[in-house]
């Protein structure tokens, strides 16, 4: 596997693994509507391009393949993670956090119902549970944070 930066030329592909991850992964903590409006969300990726080349995005690619993305803004919110539905279980979304958390004292997120046991297990702690809004849709997510040892 290699993790490499962010292009723009990825914004495509980025939206699609997106897309495809939401629907087939989260589809067991969330309902087909809000799986709709979530996944819809997808264009918005395309209209972030400026927002993935400011932030701290990273590409990770198995063979050429781009299999995951990750993003982190200066502030050290971890915005973005996605591991492609085919590629699951095999240590991408781990190698993109780990580099992704470099350098930061404190990280924090807001993960899905579906990715907070993976949050938990890097050493994240709930904050707070939440619900987002999404063309008047309730998504529930967590507010996590790390402290990173120094």
């Amino acid at each position: 596997m290699k993790i490499r930066h962010y292009k723009n030329s990825d914004c495509d592909t980025v939206s699609k693994l997106f897309y495809e991850t939401i629907h087939f992964i989260h589809a067991t903590d969330y309902t087909a509507e809000q799986l709709s409006v979530w996944a819809n969300h997808a264009d918005s990726l395309k209209a972030r391009r400026k927002d993935l080349l400011k932030q701290h995005t990273l590409i990770a690619e198995i063979s050429g393949v781009i299999v995951g993305f990750g993003s982190i803004d200066k502030s050290g919110c971890l915005d973005l993670l996605f591991v492609h539905k085919d590629y699951q279980k095999q240590g991408i979304a781990t190698a993109l956090c780990n580099e992704l958390e470099k350098g930061f004292p404190v990280i924090y997120t807001f993960a899905s119902v579906t990715a907070k046991p993976f949050f938990e297990s890097r050493g994240y702690v709930v904050v707070k549970k939440q619900e987002a809004e999404r063309s008047g849709i309730r998504l529930k997510n967590f507010e996590m944070k790390k402290k990173n040892a120094t």
